[in-house]
């Protein structure tokens, strides 16, 4: 697995280096000194997985994962314990807090490659260059455009999803639509709800309109939300 290090502090890199070395499966590609300079070079080269620490000047790891648009496996590191829950809220593969050991480090990336293997093995439907879906509803296949879709809600293990004209109940869950929809185009600001980027009207407070129609956005969700909107 090609790794990118990211951290502040000269001697934690050197350190998380040499740990790193000691782990057949990986290999450094390169290290960041600071968020900016990782933003930068994951915007122009890929990796599998980011060793990326917390607490860092002018941005915060955390931060950074958020502004990613394509992000590899992330595994946390931090000198506290006190961002692990908003760190597994972001579905890193793991959380480790220094000094970090060799058995430690050992754990972590075991987690890490198996998310790795899963992903090789389950092909990324977003990626694909469609312009339409196929949903089931009431027993007929209807193609649906994407741009035509405004938002999806979900409903247990059906999803409606909400059109220019007209609203479809498919069964399918809200994630399994959301892997099959661009993922430049929608985002998923409630874990009830997935919404067309190009659909949203106005934001006001927590919550986001298409037309006139008021959709809740979650906390965690809401800072990204706004930067996804190409906010000024």
């Amino acid at each position: 697995m090609n790794c990118l290090i990211v951290d502040d502090n000269k001697m934690a890199r050197t350190a998380l280096k040499k740990l790193t070395d000691q782990v057949d499966f990986l290999s450094v590609k390169e290290e960041c000194s600071s968020p900016v300079d990782a933003y930068n070079y994951l915007k122009k080269e890929s990796v599998d997985l980011v060793f990326l620490d917390v607490e860092m000047p002018g941005m915060t790891g955390i931060e950074l994962i958020k502004n990613l648009e394509k992000r590899p496996i992330v595994i946390l590191i931090s000198a506290k314990k006190d961002y692990a829950v908003e760190a597994f809220e972001l579905n890193v593969a793991d959380y480790m807090t220094k000094p970090v050991t060799l058995p430690r480090l050992m754990l972590a990336v075991d987690r890490a490659k198996k998310l790795y293997e899963n992903i090789a093995l389950k092909p990324d439907l977003r990626t694909r260059d469609k312009d339409y879906i196929f949903v089931r509803s009431n027993s007929v296949l209807t193609k649906i455009k994407v741009n035509d879709i405004n938002y999806i809600q979900a409903l247990g293990d059906y999803v409606n999803i909400f059109t220019r004209e007209k609203r479809y109940t498919a069964h399918i869950t809200l994630k399994g639509i959301e892997e099959k929809l661009p993922v430049d185009k929608f985002y998923r600001l409630h874990r009830s709800f997935l919404i067309s980027l190009d659909s949203v009207d106005g934001v006001e407070e927590g919550t986001a309109y298409v037309g006139t129609h008021p959709i809740p956005i979650g906390k965690q969700f809401k800072k990204e939300l706004l930067t996804k909107l190409n906010l000024i």
